[in-house]
């Protein structure tokens, strides 16, 4: 009934479909194995894309040829760029999204792509010969064979949801839980973990009274994710923010007693960046007030997201505490929050490639490594996607350094340090943020993908180059060309900032605070006509680049010295019990991770300098 195929996708969440359209893109033959087709690429939480390091993911994903960043500028209702007020390094572009468009548009573009087929069914198993995985085992009885296999199964995995004193099964509202997975795993050897997440009611923006509620805009002149061309977004739905008060707080602790976080009922770790309402009351039991965000689901649909309330608590009380939110007086709710609770497996089994130690040609991706959200998801499913096809045909792995990508930093958190709880993105997990900006993904991780012969890029490939020749010519030009105190004077002195006594070249101009690129143009017929010529995202990279370009260079310098341990190899099966100078921990850890390089080992959490050193004196160095 079946071929065999190159690589088989267990999921089709974000991670899912990252990975098939990663392994197809790159040549592999692809079955994408779901249990329900009608939910493809579904946003089960909030209907938005990126926000703070999650927009930089997004992007990064875009340059690697993933669909992410198309799929959310063909779908959104509001874009947002964040952190404007800080440095470019902080820029984290955000976009709402329509949730019924967002599934749709992916799975129009999974199935524009022959390399992938599709089997609705749920996977109970694995099958496994000689240490090596050989294909899935269906509900059905069905064994369907391939070379290698992605597990992307989300809050599937035993998942079971909490509504106050009720429990059931399911992977998500209204679905079913995946079983038998984790048990055979287990049998193989594997370490597993429980962990929670949670969601909040969703309510009838009819019932809503938005003039009690702050309006929240999108910009005025909206960006987008992907490098491409990509459609731009020509109007924009508002979000709105309300606060939770005194009275809201003391209805959801009348309900404590019967909430499954409190009583005990959930054992798994919930996320601590995004705790739910009643988490927030108990923990923060001085603050008066907590933000709540009123976000649309959509274009066509009166139904609104209540970010900030995410709830396990009986529905009675999360419908009654919603009516002392101002602007939720008469407010009907189309569904109650719930917590889920689920398996995952701690990463620090997985190799950097995300393969698994135990099983060659094994990949996980997604939720099922202990992260949260779907852009941390996402990017995990691409390279999982990428490196199952590079594994079976022996060919080289992509691992990103934390020099080159968010991805890089993410990943080899996860394999280096673990996690206990659901890990979420910052840029302050980034140690090189200057250097990983959303402005710059494509010129950073195109040509990657491109020299290991992704299908599909030669768009992009003269997109970077012509973006970086641009940028290139703008610099030159700032570089060469003089301003007189005539000229820039009066701009100078509006801005508060020194006038000139001499003739400068515009580079130092544009070095001072407060001095923008496009303030130069209003002021300068002769740089308004140089610029005119280039795309405004052009513009932008030349300005960072001229004006960071001391922090820049800093940074290049520290990823030098970083990656002369990145070049130190280690042997695979190494015997790190021989070494007795390494601390009993480093001799634990080393073991249990098997670091690729001295530069990865000194990363692994319990591993100290001295331990490094002593690696470094017994490889000769």
């Amino acid at each position: 009934m079946f071929p065999k195929y190159d690589v088989i996708v267990v999921g089709a969440g974000h991670s899912g479909c990252e990975a098939a359209v990663a392994a197809a893109n790159m040549g592999s033959k692809v079955l994408l194995v779901t249990m329900n087709m009608q939910t493809i690429a579904q946003m089960s939480c909030n209907p938005a894309m990126g926000g703070v390091a999650k927009g930089q993911i997004v992007r990064e994903v875009d340059a690697l040829n993933g669909y992410s960043g198309i799929v959310t500028d063909h779908t959104m209702v509001q874009f947002r760029m964040l952190n404007r007020s800080k440095g470019p390094a902080m820029w984290s572009p955000r976009a709402q999204s329509d949730r019924m468009l967002f599934a749709a548009k992916w799975r129009e573009m999974l199935e524009a792509n022959s390399n992938i087929d599709f089997w609705q069914e749920m996977v109970t198993g694995i099958i496994v010969k000689g240490g090596r995985v050989r294909g899935v085992r269906t509900g059905l009885g069905l064994e369907i064979e391939s070379e290698a296999v992605i597990l992307t199964n989300g809050t599937f995995l035993n998942g079971i949801i909490h509504i106050g004193e009720k429990q059931f099964g399911g992977g998500r509202a209204g679905e079913r839980a995946a079983t038998g997975i984790t048990e055979q795993l287990i049998e193989l050897g594997f370490e597993a973990g429980r962990m929670k997440t949670g969601t909040p009611p969703r309510v009838d923006g009819r019932t809503l009274n938005f003039e009690a509620m702050e309006p929240q805009p999108g910009d005025e002149r909206p960006g987008k994710f992907s490098y491409l061309d990509t459609p731009p977004l020509e109007k924009q739905l508002p979000c709105y923010i309300t606060y939770t008060n005194p009275e809201v707080h003391e209805v959801l602790r009348s309900g404590f007693d019967k909430s499954p976080m409190f009583t005990g009922r959930i054992q798994g770790l919930g996320p601590r960046y995004c705790p739910s309402i009643e988490d927030k009351v108990e923990r923060f039991a001085e603050r008066e007030r907590h933000q709540i965000f009123v976000e649309p689901e959509g274009w066509r649909t009166v139904e609104m997201y209540v970010n900030g309330f995410s709830s396990s608590l009986p529905e009675d009380v999360q419908y009654k505490a919603l009516r002392k939110v101002p602007g939720f007086e008469n407010v009907k709710m189309f569904r109650p929050g719930y917590a889920i609770e689920y398996d995952f497996f701690p990463p620090t089994q997985l190799k950097p490639t995300l393969e698994t130690r135990l099983v060659k040609n094994l990949f996980f991706a997604g939720q099922i490594n202990g992260t949260t959200g779907y852009e941390e998801a996402a990017c995990q499913g691409l390279i999982a996607g990428i490196n199952a096809h590079q594994a079976i045909h022996e060919r080289e792995p992509l691992v990103l350094r934390r020099s080159e990508a968010y991805i890089g930093v993410l990943i080899d958190d996860l394999v280096n340090k673990g996690t206990k709880e659901p890990y979420r993105m910052f840029t302050s997990r980034a140690e090189y943020r200057i250097l990983l900006r959303q402005d710059n993904a494509d010129l950073r991780l195109t040509p990657i993908v491109h020299r290991l012969g992704m299908k599909g890029l030669d768009e992009r490939m003269a997109r970077v180059e012509e973006k970086r020749t641009a940028a290139e010519r703008i610099e030159r030009f700032f570089r060469e060309t003089s301003v007189s105190p005539d000229q820039i004077n009066g701009y100078l002195e509006r801005l508060g900032s020194a006038p000139l006594s001499q003739k400068v070249k515009l580079h130092s101009v544009l070095l001072r605070p407060h001095i923008t690129m496009e303030g130069l143009r209003e002021v300068l017929p002769h740089v308004d006509e140089f610029l005119s010529q280039f795309r405004e995202e052009y513009r932008q990279l030349a300005e960072i680049n001229m004006k960071y370009e001391g922090y820049i260079k800093r940074e290049q310098e520290m990823v030098e010295k970083m990656n002369r341990l990145e070049e130190v190899p280690l042997p695979e099966n190494f015997d790190y019990r021989q070494l007795g100078a390494l601390s009993a921990e480093a001799r634990e850890k080393l073991s249990q991770v098997r670091p690729r390089t001295v530069g990865q080992a000194s990363r692994i959490s319990g591993v100290s300098p001295a331990d490094i050193s002593v690696l470094l004196v017994h490889l000769g160095r």
